[in-house]
């Protein structure tokens, strides 16, 4: 049968119609694109501060992220794996602590795809994730035969500023990571600037072995063309305790040019040694949103002169178990922006503003009550360590793991940019960190 190509028809009239919508969605959402661009150009704070219009916003809060430290649970158990037998030759020791450096290396580098371009992929372009209240939680599990069961536990410490603290656990294995994350954030003349504070410890118990992970800074272009991305840039360290050094510098595809999502990460025996690149044991080069390569020595490793390292396409993100919303307590995280969540995927802006504002409402309300009656949040899992008198003492008994760590990197114990180095300009300040503190976790009724 022929198609109707009348003017009139009902099929030309409901194109029209359509096309007219798209037309006038496109429109509405670059000119509210462009006055959101404005209002931040404007802005001389911390961005982490505005309240950000609903259409950049992501269904997901923020206190998920935590997640993305495991979606490739094989990886984060190998180390644990890679033993000698205690009676054997230094030499063979040591060369297995260079492999778990780069297997510790390998997993770090898995992380990165799903915490900073996994909203790209699924949603066109990066989106703000939903704030997280104070004390909201978040619970999951990834179960394997072979490795065993693997839990996270991530909490809204502290709203003013945010921070998110996690535990991921593998008891099978006795494998814990641990940390806090919080940024802040500026805009230039085409990106918002992010540097993030915090860090990540992790412990191969069995071993007897931890590591001390930064947080590299990141920027967020594509804001011109309304199609944000992230990309990494500085250096990010982990510090392993039996002395093994990791330097990760980062680049990227910028306004101009560059090629998306490079890094190139140089192992050394110890942070001393990391004072020249020739001293470098291995070098890792490529994508961590793609493929890398590997290569002994400080010569910058290609396809035609490495081993592949990891291809972050190959494998894909295993993503936890989070038991279902009608079992959730209120405060965890799906079931308290359940509304806005559905608000935010049918782009139905009002209802997302009015169900936004009954949670932030009711946080208001606590904090109010708290305030008058003189009493302060009680955070459910982790616990606020000082190291203000602690940063010289490598005595201490039982030794503490963050404290050793950094004075081996010569990293700030301080609540500076990750990453920053002691007698730096970021030297200075309280040095107050959250930590998990399994007790609480055992005496807890919430289910994972």
């Amino acid at each position: 049968m022929a198609s109707d190509n009348r003017s009139d028809s009902p099929s030309s009239v409901s194109s029209n119609a359509s096309a007219s919508a798209s037309a006038s969605s496109s429109a509405s959402s670059s000119h509210s694109w462009t006055s959101f661009l404005k209002s931040i150009a404007s802005f001389n704070g911390d961005l982490s501060s505005l309240t950000a219009p609903p259409f950049i916003l992501s269904p997901t809060s923020l206190v998920e992220y935590s997640q993305y430290w495991a979606e490739h649970p094989d990886l984060f158990i190998a180390p644990s794996k890679l033993t000698v037998s205690e009676d054997a030759e230094a030499s063979t020791i040591d060369a297995m602590n260079l492999k778990r450096a780069i297997a510790v290396t390998k997993w770090f580098i898995s992380t990165l795809k799903s915490q900073y371009c996994s909203r790209n992929e699924s949603m066109g372009s990066e989106k703000k994730p939903l704030n997280p209240f104070l004390g909201e939680v978040f619970v999951g599990k990834w179960d394997s035969e072979e490795l065993g069961e693997t839990i996270l536990l991530s909490e809204q410490v502290s709203h003013h500023p945010p921070v998110t603290a996690y535990a991921i656990r593998n008891d099978k294995n006795n494998v814990t990571l641990q940390g806090y994350n919080g940024i802040t954030s500026k805009i230039s003349a085409t990106s918002i600037n992010i540097k993030q504070y915090g860090h990540a410890l992790l412990d191969y118990n069995n071993l007897k072995e931890s590591y001390l992970i930064t947080l590299p800074p990141l920027h967020i272009e594509g804001l011109i063309t309304a199609s944000p991305f992230v990309e990494l840039e500085g250096t990010s360290y982990i510090q392993a305790s039996n002395g093994y050094f990791t330097v990760i510098e980062y680049s990227g595809r910028g306004w101009v040019s560059g090629k998306k999502n490079t890094f190139k990460a140089r192992i050394y025996r110890d942070s001393f040694s990391s004072s020249s690149k020739e001293n470098a044991l291995v070098t890792i080069q490529g994508q961590w949103s793609g493929k890398s390569y590997i290569d002994k020595g400080s010569a910058t490793p290609t396809s035609k002169t490495g081993e592949l390292f990891y291809d972050a396409n190959a494998l894909k993100a295993l993503h936890l178990t989070v038991k279902p919303i009608e079992e959730q307590k209120e405060f965890e995280s799906r079931r308290a922006w359940e509304k806005v969540a559905e608000a935010i995927k049918k782009s139905d802006y009002n209802l997302i503003a009015e169900e936004k504002s009954k949670i932030e409402n009711e946080q208001r309300e606590l904090r109010k009550k708290e305030k008058e009656e003189g009493t302060k949040w009680q955070t459910r899992w982790f616990d606020i360590v000082d190291y203000s008198n602690r940063s010289e003492d490598t005595n201490l008994t039982p030794p503490d793991d963050f404290i050793n760590l950094t004075n081996q990197a010569n990293l700030s114990i301080h609540n500076a940019p990750s990453g920053s180095l002691k007698k730096s300009k970021y030297d200075h300040g309280d040095a107050k960190h959250w930590r998990f503190v399994p007790e609480k976790f055992e005496q807890d009724d919430i289910k994972v």
